[in-house]
């Protein structure tokens, strides 16, 4: 399973989400598959967490969003 961070320039974005298939999933969010992301094509995948099963991607996902995208990868010194 995979966390992931998605960011649009042409809309100055971020989208975090979960999935099994990371190449799928960003093919989805680029060919308006996902209608909260359509608006933002195209998304690029900056930061990838792989994590053990999906309740630990539900976790990772919520404090990801609880903290924004943004801050949360600064704060862990990702980089943004």
């Amino acid at each position: 399973m995979f966390v992931y961070v998605l960011f649009s320039e042409k809309r100055s974005r971020y989208y975090v989400g979960q999935t099994a298939d990371i190449d799928k999933r960003l093919k989805r969010h680029n060919t308006s598959g996902v209608p909260s992301t359509k608006g933002g094509i195209p998304w690029k995948a900056i930061k990838l967490f792989k994590v053990a099963d999906r309740t630990q991607a539900i976790l990772l996902e919520k404090e990801i969003k609880k903290r924004g995208a943004r801050r949360y990868l600064e704060d862990n010194h990702f980089g943004v």
